[in-house]
């Protein structure tokens, strides 16, 4: 999957809008029943129909591991409501096609500082395939920038190797794991999930263990990026990325392991834990020559996917 998704498909060159809104809004109350329905009884079968990419993998892992600790469901269970939705609805050709669902939820408190928008990415792999969630990001209303239009009012997609941008949508994954991992390249804005998070990794300290952090880039079929056009000529830019985090006991210790890490963990923790997660990011992207010439994280969401003991 790429920013564009400009594949031809059975012939299917005819640039159209990727949905229309009465099938964007069916999309929206689809997963909003399913992911109710998985929440309230713990069970990651009840959407799996409905999710995918990197919000698929950290949903139903998370279901998976407190379906295990919680067997009779979710105790606490609340049901999400997702209201006022504004679907931006690009066209493009073949598939796979996609839409954005901005989104009021009723998970925040409306209007003044702690109000957000849940925007959710819906995409459609083909014809007879139905639409899944693939990324979540929340954000505050002010730090959305407006998005560009076409002739015909629509939203205008971003190749993912748009020269235009400081970074192309196709290398964000590759050059933010790269950051992480050396420092280089320095393209994003300091911030917490940028050049604090590498302090915070760099000067964990605990008596007896030791830390080791690998990052990859995680960009191919429904982990692709996915960008929009703003206004400015820069981007909003869904993309993906893997994180592990391996912890290293000295002899004579053992890493603690927390009822949710068991739940997904393989192997026996003897002296190592090492944790798998998966993390989706909403992104800036300025064009080139405009502004500080960075990309600025808007939203992070990263979720426990998996763990090996050894």
């Amino acid at each position: 999957m790429t920013a564009s998704g400009c594949v031809t498909v059975h012939g299917e060159l005819e640039v159209v809008p990727a949905a229309t809104r009465a099938e964007a809004a069916q999309a929206l109350k689809a997963f909003t029943a399913a992911y109710n329905a998985a929440d309230k009884a713990y069970d990651p079968v009840l959407d799996e129909d409905q999710v995918g990419g990197s919000l698929g993998a950290i949903n139903q892992a998370g279901l998976t591991a407190r379906r295990k600790n919680n067997p009779n469901g979710n105790a606490n269970h609340r049901a999400l409501e997702l209201t006022d939705a504004t679907y931006v609805i690009p066209k493009k050709a073949g598939w796979p096609r996609w839409f954005v669902a901005d989104t009021d939820s009723n998970r925040d408190v409306d209007h003044g500082k702690q109000d957000t928008r849940w925007l959710l990415v819906f995409t459609k792999s083909g014809p007879g395939a139905g639409w899944k969630a693939v990324y979540l990001s929340v954000v505050a209303p002010s730090q959305l920038p407006g998005f560009a239009k076409d002739g015909d009012g629509r939203a205008k997609p971003v190749p993912a190797d748009s020269t235009a941008l400081v970074v192309s949508p196709e290398e964000l994954s590759e050059q933010y794991t790269g950051y992480l991992q050396k420092g280089t390249p320095d393209v994003f804005t300091p911030g917490a999930s940028t050049s604090q998070w590498r302090t915070t990794r760099q000067n964990t300290r605990r008596a007896g263990f030791s830390y080791q952090y690998i990052d990859q880039p995680l960009d191919s079929g429904a982990f692709g990026p996915l960008g929009l056009e703003t206004a400015d000529g820069g981007a909003l830019v869904f993309f993906s990325s893997k994180h592990f985090e391996r912890q290293t006991a000295a002899k004579g210790l053992r890493p603690a392991v927390t009822p949710d890490v068991r739940a997904l963990l393989s192997g026996e923790v003897k002296s190592t834990l090492t944790k798998e997660r998966v993390s989706s990011q909403l992104v800036y992207v300025p064009k080139k020559g405009a502004g500080t010439g960075k990309v600025t994280i808007l939203n992070r969401l990263p979720g426990l996917t998996s763990a090996k003991g050894s």
